[in-house]
């Protein structure tokens, strides 16, 4: 996919979301549209930029701030980006993501949020969290146990970090919905009113089951280089 063909990406994947919101009775622009830069070239990273779009998703920090950041860096050329971390965070990459991402959708262990909290007072900020929850408990997958959830809510908390909401990714080939379900329920019980859950392939679903975030990579850029 070339420029031209990123810029139609995000034309019809708004297209394909606005249809989800109203099919699902939600009003339009209700759910946030993380459009995944991972491993994208850059010329299809500005297409869309060009075209007004102002959300993007990284899975490394490395990366995002090879692509993002300093005085050549593409946040430099277009105002407004806000930038989010949907990859595992390693601890010892918490300063550069704090540095760099206005939300971080991954957070899953206590000792990342203790080392983000000690962070977070040294800088005086923090971006927004989501604790990343495993709904299929596969043990290759970064997140959370379902049960386990609450208790890591809970210590975020203590914490005083700026906790937002929850977010999951389903198993491939698994129906989602029962997975985009289960993460709306903890959130329900918690409070937390942000829902990061929904790709490309799933991402209706994931607006009919309340999604606020839906992260879109290769619908929108075409397959990864």
């Amino acid at each position: 996919m070339d420029e031209t063909g990123s810029a139609r990406g995000l034309a019809a994947v708004l297209a394909r979301l606005r249809a989800a919101e109203a099919a699902a009775g939600r009003p339009p622009g209700s759910v946030a549209l993380v459009a995944v830069s991972k491993e994208q070239p850059c010329e299809r990273v500005r297409a869309v930029l060009e075209a007004g779009h102002r959300l993007f998703g990284e899975n490394r920090v490395q990366e995002a701030r090879s692509r993002w950041d300093g005085a050549d860096g593409l946040r430099s050329r277009y105002a407004g980006v806000a930038l989010h971390l949907v990859g595992p965070l390693q601890t010892n990459k918490a300063r550069a993501a704090m540095a760099l991402f206005d939300a971080i959708h991954s957070l899953d262990r206590p000792r990342l949020a203790e080392t983000l909290a000690r962070l977070a007072d040294e800088r005086g900020s923090c971006p927004d969290l989501l604790v990343q929850v495993n709904t299929g408990r596969e043990p290759q997958k970064a997140g959370v146990a379902p049960e386990d959830a609450a208790g890591l809510v809970a210590l975020v908390r203590r914490l005083g970090l700026p906790l937002r909401g929850l977010m999951a990714i389903p198993p491939d080939g698994a129906d989602p919905r029962p997975h985009f379900r289960l993460l709306r329920s903890i959130a329900e019980t918690e409070g937390l009113p942000w829902l990061s859950m929904g790709m490309s392939g799933d991402f209706e679903a994931a607006v009919a089951e309340g999604a606020t975030h839906v992260r879109v990579g290769s619908a929108l850029f075409g397959a990864r280089r």
